[in-house]
């Protein structure tokens, strides 16, 4: 967990890769159902969508997919990425295994990410100021609670290294 491009990508890509293990976005299926209504995956559109689902079929109904999908999942080691609301890890703690480690960046770190990586469609055009801003929408604003909740909470404001340090780290105690 932890806010827009604070580092949860890259390390889901580390743990998948070194640990041989499996990942899963909550975006993973906002995004399938935008490509499907031909809608382009902006972060608005994933905000809204992910509103009019969750209001529509209950607050947990995107972590009630997840929880379907690991449930068929055979790799010891399982990432799940995009987690947001307290609603989002009920189910998850049913997991006897289940850790949530919580990923802290400093905002503007984050900022340079996002622009440098272009995810979605209006990450190119961005500025400090609507990225700032962006961390006020309905999707961010619990995002930050989350941190009391988490089992670890790793700082990635150093290297890449420092970040592998602290995956590898947690990993050897579970």
């Amino acid at each position: 967990m932890g806010e827009m491009a604070c580092g949860k990508g890259t390390a889901t890509r580390y743990v998948v890769e070194k640990y041989k293990g499996k990942s899963y976005r909550f975006s993973t299926m906002l995004r399938d159902i935008l490509d499907r209504l031909y809608l382009e995956q902006s972060r608005e559109n994933m905000q809204r969508l992910s509103t009019i689902l969750r209001q529509n079929f209950g607050e947990d109904l995107l972590s009630g997919v997840i929880v379907e999908d690991v449930k068929k999942e055979k790799s010891p080691v399982i990432v799940l990425d995009g987690i947001r609301r307290l609603t989002d890890i009920e189910k998850l703690k049913n997991f006897p295994e289940f850790k949530m480690v919580y990923i802290e960046t400093d905002i503007k770190k984050c900022y340079e990410r996002i622009i440098g990586r272009r995810e979605n469609a209006d990450d190119a055009n961005k500025t400090f100021e609507r990225f700032k801003n962006e961390h006020n929408n309905e999707s961010e604003l619990l995002i930050k609670e989350l941190k009391s909740h988490a089992d670890y909470v790793i700082d990635n404001n150093g290297s890449l290294e420092d970040l592998y340090k602290q995956l590898d780290k947690i990993i050897n105690l579970n």
